[in-house]
């Protein structure tokens, strides 16, 4: 049976440096989801033309850079990861060969042969997010499960999360027991919600 073996990551793209190629409407889909998820992420876009809602959007984020010019191969140079988002194939080949010989993380848009990793869909409440990916097989149901989920978690999740660190740093215990009285409590509140 066919399974996704994709490796979960979160990322602190503050830290990070990354690349976006492409000012269309693709590139505008990366950057927003990048910014949504991490306000303050450092990232570079360059493009020949890039839309007016993609400068919008920089304008609101000063760790934004935009470079209205061509991919000049030093873009590459002090980035972390690459999301190309032209609608030139032969270019995205050419970028992510480049990219890979600098042991870069290269995702390319609609191309899932190319990607190193998958811009999957998000759910967010407060601390909790839960990444959502279909191995590049259907973004439209990563955003429909997504948009349940979005549903099904009170807004409220952020309280019960610090309620449980509070329990978590008051039990006492070797580890075993610790995992035991968190797993009997979690039970109790998932068989709660479940009959609301």
């Amino acid at each position: 049976m066919e399974r996704n073996n994709l490796f979960p990551v979160f990322l602190k793209l503050e830290s990070l440096h990354t690349l976006i190629v492409g000012g269309g409407p693709v590139g505008l889909e990366k950057l927003s989801a990048i910014l949504k998820n991490s306000p303050a992420a450092r990232v570079t876009l360059v493009a020949r033309n890039i839309q007016e809602p993609i400068r919008q959007l920089a304008a609101d984020h000063p760790a934004v850079k935009l470079e209205e010019r061509n991919f000049k191969l030093w873009d590459l140079w002090d980035k972390d990861l690459v999301l190309l988002a032209t609608d030139s194939k032969s270019l995205h080949e050419t970028i992510r060969n480049f990219a890979r010989g600098k042991k870069l993380l290269v995702n390319v848009a609609d191309t899932p042969e190319l990607c190193d990793f998958y811009l999957g869909s998000v759910v967010t409440r407060g601390n909790l997010k839960i990444g959502i990916s279909t191995n590049g097989k259907s973004p439209t149901i990563s955003k429909r499960i997504r948009e349940y989920l979005e549903e099904a978690i009170p807004e409220d999740i952020n309280e019960l999360l610090d309620n449980m660190q509070k329990i978590r740093e008051q039990i006492k215990g070797d580890f075993s027991h610790k995992v035991k009285v968190l797993n009997e409590i979690t039970a109790s509140w998932l068989g709660s919600s479940i009959h609301k």
